[in-house]
């Protein structure tokens, strides 16, 4: 059996069946296999100790269509009733997927919240039974909200926003719709291996040569893929109310896009980068060395603690913001 596997020989497979994982969601049948790891609380505290220490409390947020899912993490020592949540932070999941209890929401808010801040996760709408982007932007609105609402109790500064993959999609339109007037703009968007384009934008000869070598059991978005996904996501809405890097970006808050080394997706967040400097938005681009699409859902990956420890630095009151691109 070979062991390798090349991006020519993915773009050769077929694409995914996006139609095919809207019945099962529509069916109510799980679209994907169940994890084989425990990623529960209880694994991830033994893995990680010092998780054990992070308060955790649901949250009720009202949102347009009824309660949205939101969770606070609370540093030990700080008091959960008035804490101010420094990071909104939303997962991914392809907008088809994905909650509150998954790693890349519950894993990295415990991570972020045992380094000292304070975070709010929010779940959305995902985008079948009738749900269309860009109306998961409504819900990750009113998650904000409650967040600035808090904040603005306290005297204290709006929080950062942040997200992962489809979440940073999400973050993306949420921070235009705030800059055009729907709330106080965040303190800076934290962008995680981003997806922000309706077409993937052209692959790089350094991110072929990556993906050429990437892990062949790994996961790849081949242009075509992408192209079935959006289309299904935003059918009928005008592009740049659907994807943040078909619009006008001026105004946006200082962004960190952290993207990583094995992922065809880092074509649409490095154009996103530059796009964001072209606009006048400071903007640091970072790539993880040796990542992959999705490390943060990966409790424990070493790659996935490097970039909490780059996330959090970026949080911090004096992470500071030097522009790299």
């Amino acid at each position: 059996m070979s062991t390798t596997r090349t991006w020519s020989d993915r773009l050769a497979e077929p694409p995914i069946p996006v139609a095919q994982l809207v019945r099962a969601l529509e069916a109510g049948e799980p679209p994907f296999p169940p994890r084989e790891d425990d990623v529960s609380t209880a694994a991830l505290v033994r893995l990680r100790p010092r998780l054990g220490a992070v308060e955790v409390r649901d949250i009720p947020v009202r949102g347009p269509r009824g309660p949205v899912p939101a969770r606070l993490y609370v540093p030990a020592g700080r008091d959960a009733e008035v804490a101010v949540p420094d990071l909104v932070w939303f997962h991914g999941g392809a907008f088809l997927s994905g909650d509150l209890d998954m790693p890349e929401s519950h894993w990295v808010a415990l991570e972020l919240a045992a380094r000292g801040h304070v975070v709010l996760t929010g779940d959305y709408v995902k985008a079948y039974g009738g749900a269309r982007l860009p109306e998961p932007v409504d819900d990750a609105l009113a998650v904000w909200r409650w967040a600035v609402d808090r904040a603005g109790e306290a005297g204290a500064p709006a929080p950062h926003l942040g997200g992962a993959s489809a979440g940073a999609a999400l973050v993306g339109l949420t921070a235009l719709r705030l800059r055009d007037g729907a709330g106080p703009a965040p303190r800076s968007l934290l962008l995680v291996y981003p997806t922000m384009h309706r077409r993937l934008p052209e692959i790089s000869a350094e991110l072929r040569a990556a993906l050429e070598a990437m892990p062949p059991t790994e996961m790849a978005f081949t242009p075509e893929s992408v192209e079935l996904l959006n289309g299904y996501l935003a059918p009928d809405v005008p592009l740049a109310d659907a994807f943040a890097g078909e619009a006008d970006l001026t105004g946006l808050p200082p962004s960190l896009v952290l993207n990583v080394e094995w992922d065809s997706l880092r074509a649409s967040g490095e154009r996103f980068a530059r796009q964001l400097a072209d606009a006048g938005v400071p903007v640091v681009r970072v790539t993880e060395e040796g990542a992959v699409h999705g490390h943060l859902d990966r409790p424990g990956d070493p790659t996935a603690l490097a970039s909490l420890e780059r996330m959090s630095a970026w949080l911090s009151p004096d992470g500071g913001v030097h522009p790299t691109v």
